[in-house]
Parts: C-alpha cells; structure tokens; sequence
C-alpha cells in the first residue's frame, strides 16, 4: 500500500474483478424480474448475512465499530423472506469460522459496501410492489443513512493500525467474502425454472 493509498481504496482495487464476475452473475439470474426469482436473491442475502452474524456479534470488533450488532442484516432478511411466504434456506457448508480480527474485517467491508449498491437495488424491488418495510427490509436505508455508516467503518479501517501479516488476512477476507456470496447466489438459483431468470 503505497502511502498516498488509502486501506479501503486498495481493498476496492483488488476487489473489483470478483465484484464484476459476482455483479454479471446477479444480473444473469434477473431477480428483479419476477417475485419468485427476487425470493431466491434474497434467500442468498440471508444466508450470507447469517453466516456473519457471529462477527457481527463479536465483542472486540464492537470496541472498533461501536454499532456493529445494529449493522446485521439478518433479521431483516428473515422477515423479508416471511413476508414472501417463503421458508429460510438451511445452511450451506462452507461458512467462515473463526477468522482472525483483521479476516474478519475484510469481510465486514464487502457486507457493509453492499448497503451502497442496496440504494439501486430497492428501486428496482419497489418495481414489484416491495418496500423497505415489506419484502425489502434488507436493501433498506440504514439508520443515519448508507454514506453516513460507509464513511464511519472505511474511516476506522483506514486508521487501524495493521501489520503486514494483518494486511493480507484483510485482503483475503474480502476476497472470501465475494467468492462465498458467488456460491450462496448460485446455490439459491441452482433449481430456478427458466421462467423465472428471463428478464421481463
């Protein structure tokens, strides 16, 4: 990292190939053309999300993010697939276990960067008569807003002082991240009818 660079900057640059392969993805199974398609995305979000509560929960991550229990989207997620009468997948194997703090963090910037693209997202769920309080929970603008709490986690992680040991678990935690949501979203459409991807 140079010294102009700044930690989230470098996460963003060694990120963006598997965030344009993931972003192809999602736009290959069209979930915003049809409720049932929209179900599966969103059975991937949860099961995401809940593979992260326990570092959502974590008590010395909360030292450096002080509202990171209220960040979690699972709950969100639940009731959203609730409101769609649609029942919460089982678990995939697979899930991080255990990573260290640095890892950890990696995986918190990919989760806490989706909320950015969420704003785009819950335009295009409102489209099937969704809202940030039925069927969307999950895309919906967090407490303080979405600029607001990205600014406040990159600016505690720029600030952290790291090792270089430290720096590559960051960076393979956010790698991780986007590799692991690549196979829940491929698992959530593995079984989709045809008619479900094909974009309307």
């Amino acid at each position: 990292m140079s010294s102009t660079e700044l930690r989230s900057q470098r996460l963003n640059q060694i990120t963006h190939e598997p965030h344009a392969r993931l972003d192809q993805l999602v736009k290959a199974q069209a979930p915003f053309a049809s409720l049932p398609g929209y179900t599966r995305f969103v059975k991937a979000q949860y099961l995401f999300q809940t593979e992260l509560q326990a570092l959502y929960r974590d008590p010395q991550l909360a030292i450096l993010i002080g509202d990171l229990p209220q960040r979690c989207r699972a709950t969100q997620a639940a009731a959203d697939l609730a409101d769609l009468n649609a029942a919460l997948p089982a678990g995939l194997p697979g899930a991080v276990q255990q990573p260290s703090q640095a890892e950890a963090l990696g995986w918190l910037f990919v989760s806490e960067g989706s909320k950015l693209g969420a704003a785009f997202l819950i335009k295009r769920a409102e489209a099937l008569g969704l809202s940030q309080s039925f069927g969307a929970r999950h895309l919906g603008e967090p407490e303080g807003g979405r600029a607001a709490g990205w600014k406040s986690f990159t600016r505690m992680l720029d600030t952290l002082p790291l090792t270089a040991e430290q720096e590559a678990e960051l960076d393979r935690g956010a790698l991780a991240a986007f590799e692991r949501f690549t196979v829940l979203l491929e698992h959530a459409y593995a079984d989709a009818p045809q008619a479900e991807t094909v974009q309307a």
